[in-house]
Parts: structure tokens; C-alpha cells; sequence
């Protein structure tokens, strides 16, 4: 007869693999690594997560859950006026490349480790949490009164993109990322004239 897991079984096994698949790559972490590293058995991982696809979406549903929150306390935080909350979206992305531990956008980091898997469940997660982001940032410009806002989402999503590039590779960078940061804000500020 099968073991009925302990309580918070899921969110440990989740919990560690999240910061495996972050730290390592996904690709670089095996499902006996984090069996190990979760002191679970491996029936027990395999009924929560039937696959590391499984669970390698469950990581990415996770970031995004925290992206979403922290994105909504900048923009409650900017109030009404969309120039400040232009504004205050490039300064949360600033916020969190400055962190320390910080190795880059996860979803952005997943697309780019697996190139090939495009509509695999986990590239899935990516694709929908960039495309979402993307049309909240567009829906804010579109209060806006811009002669282009197409290309003004693409200037300012250059700066997003930019600063998790820039991110992702950190540890070369330490003494230059505070700078971009502020100078990403700044030039935010600036394209929207706020």
C-alpha cells in the first residue's frame, strides 16, 4: 500500500527543485539530485511531478505566481497616472536584478537553455508569462498619449529584456549592473515623459 505523504510533501519537493533548476539550470539537475537533496523517496516525487517536465513547470508556475505579485505592489504603489506606472515596472525589474543571488529571469533563462522543446509544458509557462508581461506593458502605454506606442513597448521591453540579460551574467558585471539599472529607470522615465 502507497504512503500518504506528508503534509507540505508537494511545496518541499517544489521548494528544493526551484532552487536547483535557478541556481544550477534545469538541465544541469537530475530528478535523483533533488530526491536526494528533498529526503524523498522517489515514489513519493514521482506521484506529485510524473515527470521533471512536470516539475520543471511547477517551478516556472511558481516564479511566475511571484513575479505577478511584485509586479502588482509596484503598480499599486505608482497609482493611477500609467507614465509612473511605466516608470515604476522597469524600476521593480531594476529592484529585483539588484538581488542578491539573483541569475536572471527564470522564464527567459528556461527558453534559452532549451531552445528546441518550444512547446514543451515548461516552455508553455515561459512563453505565456513574457507574452503576458508584455501586453500588460502595452496595455499601460495604450493610456498613453503617444504618436507610436508600438515602438515605445519596444523601447521599454528592450530595457526589461536588457536587464535580466545583464543579470543573468552578474558576476562579471557586479560593478556595472547598479548603473544600468538606475540608468534603465531613468531612461524609462524619459521615453514617457514622466
Amino acid at each position: 500500500m502507497a504512503r500518504t505523504p506528508a503534509p507540505g510533501t508537494r511545496e518541499r519537493i517544489l521548494g528544493v527543485a526551484s532552487r536547483l533548476f535557478y541556481e544550477n539550470g534545469v538541465r544541469a539537475v537530475g530528478m535523483n539530485r533533488i530526491i536526494t537533496e528533498a529526503g524523498t523517496g522517489k515514489n513519493l516525487l514521482y506521484q506529485h511531478f510524473p515527470a521533471k517536465s512536470d516539475l520543471v513547470a511547477a517551478y516556472l508556475e511558481r516564479s511566475r505566481e511571484r513575479r505577478a505579485r511584485s509586479t502588482a505592489r509596484a503598480l499599486e504603489a505608482a497609482g493611477d497616472d500609467p507614465r509612473e506606472q511605466v516608470v515604476a515596472l522597469v524600476a521593480e525589474v531594476a529592484a529585483t536584478v539588484r538581488r542578491p543571488g539573483f541569475r536572471g529571469c527564470a522564464f527567459r533563462n528556461y527558453l534559452a537553455e532549451f531552445p528546441e522543446d518550444d512547446t514543451d509544458p515548461p516552455a508553455a509557462v515561459a512563453h505565456a508569462q513574457l507574452a503576458e508581461t508584455r501586453a500588460q506593458l502595452a496595455g499601460i502605454v495604450a493610456r498613453l498619449d503617444v504618436a507610436d506606442p508600438d515602438r515605445l513597448v519596444e523601447q521599454l521591453w528592450l530595457l526589461v529584456d536588457g536587464l535580466f540579460l545583464q543579470a543573468a551574467y552578474r558576476d562579471r558585471l557586479d560593478d556595472r549592473l547598479d548603473p544600468a539599472a538606475d540608468a534603465a529607470v531613468d531612461l524609462a522615465r524619459r521615453l514617457v515623459g514622466a
